[in-house]
């Protein structure tokens, strides 16, 4: 098992370029399969997530051509409408994947999707898309069989849902007549989306809004996309700034999509300037307690809530964590509380935290890709030697993390 050997204690000094968005690249990946022609995705993050996704289209008979940042695939010939179990059960976007064979092929047999375990995730918003798209879905205890003679456009509710968002737009561009989605994900990567299947020749109405109107096409064709910048890294990477008090630039930032983190940068007393898309972060003379809530966007992304919380302990006063979209996602302070963080849970959804708290090494876990981070934040800020453990956690959704913190100064080591 893959680990993690930090040392911290120190500032580090330097640059950080911004990788392209795992949230956003993922659903991409899926809309490929709408079409026979080659589609291009650029500034795709070579994260394991990515890489699982990939191997699973090359399984469904999808030509996958990677170099660098650059993915050419081409769907001409699918051999297989059923999904790897091993894969399929290892990561959330898997899920996207019925949306676009459905709309393909006419079925899918699938896993249920897996993931990060930050509390009860259900499908039933893409169950029900399903069913009233006009498909018959068959839950076993294994996995999901769904088939349809033909998909035909309806009236759906999306819950605010972001994967049943992407999910139900996937299957419904090609869906006979007019499909109106309500209570539609607004996130930056669902108006991906949305704009690189109107590339291929979707035609979707709302894009950004709560409301999309989707009108099924006969055809779509290839189409070429670069992925925007990840803002949950960049909230990441700005966090672990102000929480080791570094100077730091991040390059390739999209302002526009960062306001809540700003925001709680600020009420914080985080220092830092903008340089066209560069974030630069500055050394904070003292951190200040605040309430950090979560909510859809564009308020604070639930993802952004632990590292946060890693921040808080370093900042004087009581911090209130309100965190109303998962259930679970508050198991990460039991892992501070053993470096010396004063955290305490209050119930599913909401927890105190008391600083500034000296931070000493531990050995400790990494539960999911978000806390995997906040982790590693953790080690960062903490005198001594930190060991974190389920590493590939933090591979999912960070790409060579290890390698571009040692180039501004951290020390922390993969140990195999």
């Amino acid at each position: 098992m893959e680990k993690f050997v930090i040392r911290g204690g120190k500032p580090l000094a330097g640059s950080i370029r911004i990788a392209g968005s795992k949230n956003a690249v993922l659903p991409m990946l899926a809309a490929t399969l709408l079409t026979r022609d080659v589609c291009t995705i650029t500034n795709v993050p070579d994260i394991l997530d990515v890489r699982n996704f990939l191997q699973i289209l090359k399984n469904l008979g999808c030509e996958v051509s990677i170099k660098g940042g650059k993915v050419q695939i081409r769907a001409a010939r699918l051999v297989s409408t059923r999904l790897d179990s091993r894969l399929g059960s290892s990561m959330r976007a898997s899920v996207l994947l019925l949306g676009s064979l459905l709309a393909r092929s006419g079925r899918v047999a699938s896993p249920y999707p897996g993931g990060d375990l930050i509390g009860v995730r259900p499908i039933d918003v893409h169950v029900r898309a399903f069913r009233k798209l006009g498909a018959s879905v068959v839950l076993r205890k294994r996995g999901l069989h769904i088939q349809t003679s033909k998909l035909r456009g309806a009236e759906l509710f999306a819950e605010s849902s972001v994967t049943g968002t992407e999910n139900i737009v996937l299957a419904a561009t090609t869906a006979a007549g007019r499909t109106v989605l309500k209570l539609a994900a607004q996130e930056p990567h669902v108006v991906e989306l949305c704009r690189f299947l109107v590339a291929m020749g979707a035609s979707i109405q709302g894009i950004g809004t709560h409301t999309l109107i989707i009108r099924g096409a006969r055809r779509l064709r290839g189409a070429s996309v670069r992925v925007i910048p990840d803002m949950l890294e960049a909230g990441s990477f700005a966090i672990l700034a102000a929480a080791t008090r570094s100077e730091l630039r991040l390059r390739d930032v999209e302002h526009s999509h960062m306001d809540a983190v700003y925001h709680n940068l600020l009420e914080m007393g985080v220092p830092f300037d903008r340089a066209g898309s560069d974030l630069i972060l500055h050394k904070p003379r003292q951190l200040t307690a605040c309430t950090i809530r979560t909510g859809l966007y564009p308020n604070l992304a639930t993802d952004l809530q632990p590292p946060f919380g890693v921040l808080a302990t370093q900042a004087r006063g009581t911090s209130i964590i309100h965190d109303w979209i998962f259930e679970g996602r508050l198991g990460y302070l039991k892992q501070l509380r053993r470096m010396g963080a004063k955290a305490q849970i209050l119930d599913l959804h909401r927890a105190l935290i008391e600083g500034p708290t000296k931070l000493g090494g531990a050995t400790i876990e990494s539960l999911d890709i978000r806390s995997g981070m906040t982790m590693v934040i953790a080690g960062l800020v903490a005198t001594g030697k930190t060991i974190i453990v389920n590493t590939h956690n933090i591979d999912r959704g960070y790409e060579h993390l290890p390698e571009r913190l040692q180039a501004i100064g951290a020390d922390i080591q993969r140990i195999e």
